[in-house]
């Protein structure tokens, strides 16, 4: 049924990455041109839904934004309204205030509410449709780690941005004679170290879903200093050692994802140094994998994404997600989208690449 539209939120949850403005942007010009609605633009995420932070976005304010990285929004994981961080004289304490959040939403006299973020943001945003929010998710995350779409933008970005840093790794690797780990994001999912490290020839790829053995890491390097006297290997944050636990950074229970991980490329390093008295290095790529322009794949996948998120809000199909599968973007429940993270499957076709070309997987 035709829902009308005269007034649209828009917020971006979560850790940035590139392709958020170019959402924003397929969301509000049509919104504006078709609909003659108002866009609002609710900054740093769902922390400005509950502070009330909001400003409505002209013609102006998304043109000329589709090759920006970041969000003209802002954003923020430390904003999630049913487990808020709010300070008191006694510290900081974990408050629910969903309430004042749909209250914002009630106030400001939305018809519908775009959140684009990750899978936290999802589960927010699943939290809100049962409450009566009408709201629509797209999915974003460098990750790529939601199971109910096939790719999420920023994922090829981020996975253009590692490629590039192997490459550049490769030539001083090689005429140092050294072995050089590069640490890349990805959580609980190896998607870019797999990808990133099979693109730019990694003789080593480590990822969560395949806990590695030390020895075996320690061979291919010994193996490869006697014939190329170089080493590339490339961990995800989330990796692990066969019957160890994944290496975390820091803990803050007012993330979304209070767990930080970071800190395996490190060890690696001097685990390999220590075995090997091979000339090791580390360099952990960090927030450059989210930072800078999208690809024109990102570009034209948020566009879509956006578009047909609006188009979905018209039609007043709430509580869903827009989603890739194969060629087409059709949308999803909201409850489906979150019901278990997208993980690489040990029979998918790029560990089979990867092994076929000679990639050590740690096993």
């Amino acid at each position: 049924m035709p829902t009308p539209l005269k007034r649209i939120g828009i917020l971006t949850g979560g850790g940035d990455c590139p392709g958020l403005n170019a959402v924003i942007r397929s969301v509000a010009k049509p919104a504006m041109a078709y609909f003659n609605a108002s866009v609002i633009g609710i900054l740093d995420g769902f922390e400005g839904l509950v502070e009330g932070k909001m400003r409505e976005l002209s013609h102006l304010d998304v043109s000329g934004i589709v090759n920006l990285g970041g969000t003209i929004l802002g954003t923020s994981n430390k904003g999630d309204p049913f487990h808020y961080p709010v300070e008191s004289a006694g510290g900081i304490a974990i408050t629910d205030c969903s309430r004042k959040a749909l209250d914002n939403y009630i106030t400001w006299g939305l018809d519908a509410l775009v959140a684009i973020g990750g899978d936290g943001t999802m589960n927010i945003a699943y939290k809100f449709s049962q409450m009566g929010m009408k709201i629509i998710g797209v999915p974003k995350t460098i990750d790529n780690d939601l199971e109910a779409t096939d790719i999420t933008f920023g994922y090829d970005s981020a996975l253009a941005v590692a490629t590039e840093a192997i490459d550049r790794l490769q030539t001083t690797a090689s005429a140092h004679h050294r072995v050089i780990v590069i640490e890349v994001m990805g959580r609980y999912a190896g998607w870019i170290a797999l990808g990133a490290g099979l693109a730019g020839g990694a003789d080593v790829i480590l990822i969560p879903e395949i806990p590695f053995k030390w020895h075996s890491i320690f061979d291919c390097v010994v193996r490869r200093s006697r014939g190329a006297r170089f080493s590339i290997i490339c961990v995800s944050e989330g990796a692990l050692p066969e019957g160890g636990s994944i290496v975390v950074a820091e803990k803050d229970a007012r993330r979304t994802d209070p767990i930080r991980l970071g800190g395996i490329g490190n060890v690696v390093a001097t685990r390999i140094s220590e075995a090997t008295g091979l000339e090791t290095r580390v360099t952990v790529l960090g927030h450059l994998q989210r930072g800078g322009s999208p690809t024109a794949f990102d570009r034209i996948l948020a566009t879509k994404f956006g578009a047909m998120a609006l188009q979905a809000a018209s039609r007043g199909e709430f509580g869903t997600m827009v989603s890739l599968h194969g060629a087409n973007v059709i949308t999803v429940k909201l409850e489906d989208a979150i019901a278990r993270q997208r993980l690489v499957p040990l029979d998918s076709q790029l560990l089979m690449a990867a092994r076929a070309v000679g990639v050590a997987l740690g096993d």
